[in-house]
């Protein structure tokens, strides 16, 4: 894997938040900042350097906007500029193949159309291959060590070592503590006729308690400089996951990788988190 972290550039506001988070975490990374700005219409170079009006003008703009901004606070940074005339959907999940991390900008809070170039930041998410996080605008000031903890959702239905991976070593990289949270459904059978049963719901609790500790116990081996907290909640996975994550600094979530040749959903759990979320949005693709 090439250490390369690959923003997509719009020319929102959004886009240069995202732009600015991805600076910091290819320093942290010590890796090249990628700024891709993807459009069908771009003019060959030799054709925009002969004209008198620039027809690439507002491409280079947007991108060259981005790279000074970067460079102020990141004056040592490895970046390189990026244009190319494609989609931007197929452009952006070339670069994924190519990076460490895809990074975009995201916009509404609950709008399915509100992301990178409209819907294409979703469509992205479901087939990217490697990390994709989502950054709203103004989430680019705080220092990497600042940004508050991270947080992990975590299912515990199946194996899922690249997610928790991915979030001990956000951990560690920016000496926060990681707050990994489980969520699990009460079944049928934890309910009678006076309501919810606390014996039943009791051991419940306690049984998805010690599912959680050992399957984290390998990676605090792992990562003995990671402070982890474990919290289980005995509700919905995907209400679980943003419930209380005020002054998070990332939240990281999976995507099960499916194997069709265009998958559609994203699963309930990172739409929960895309959508409601208020921090940086990091969803790891995972087998």
């Amino acid at each position: 894997m090439n250490a390369v972290v690959t923003v997509g550039l719009d020319g929102t506001p959004e886009s240069l938040s995202a732009a600015l988070w991805a600076a910091q975490e290819a320093s942290a990374r010590g890796a090249t900042l990628r700024l891709l700005h993807a459009w069908v219409m771009l003019a060959p170079e030799g054709d925009a350097q002969q004209s008198e009006n620039d027809p690439n003008y507002w491409p280079k703009r947007i991108v060259s906007d981005a790279r000074d901004a970067i460079g102020q606070r990141f004056p040592d940074l490895r970046v390189y500029e990026d244009l190319v005339a494609r989609e931007p959907m197929d452009a952006l999940l070339e670069a994924a193949t190519e990076s460490q991390t895809l990074v975009l900008g995201s916009r509404a809070l609950s709008s399915l159309t509100g992301y990178f170039l409209g819907d294409i930041g979703m469509h992205v998410l479901a087939r990217a291959e490697v990390p994709t996080v989502l950054v709203r605008a103004g989430e680019d000031t705080a220092p990497i060590t600042e940004d508050g903890d991270v947080v992990l959702g975590l299912s515990l239905r199946r194996p899922c070592d690249e997610l928790i991976e991915y979030a001990f070593d956000a951990a560690i990289r920016r000496d926060s503590t990681l707050r990994v949270v489980h969520g699990r459904n009460l079944p049928p059978s934890a309910y009678n006729r006076g309501g919810l049963d606390p014996y039943l719901s009791h051991e419940l609790t306690r049984e998805a308690q010690q599912d959680l500790t050992r399957t984290l116990s390998p990676w605090r081996g792992r990562f003995p400089d990671v402070r982890v907290l474990e919290s289980v909640q005995m509700e919905s996975p995907a209400r679980a996951v943003v419930r209380d994550i005020a002054g998070t600094g990332l939240l990281v979530v999976g995507r099960r990788v499916r194997h069709r040749p265009f998958p559609r959903r994203i699963g309930h759990v990172p739409s929960a988190a895309v959508h409601h979320a208020p921090c940086p949005v990091a969803v790891v693709p995972h087998t």
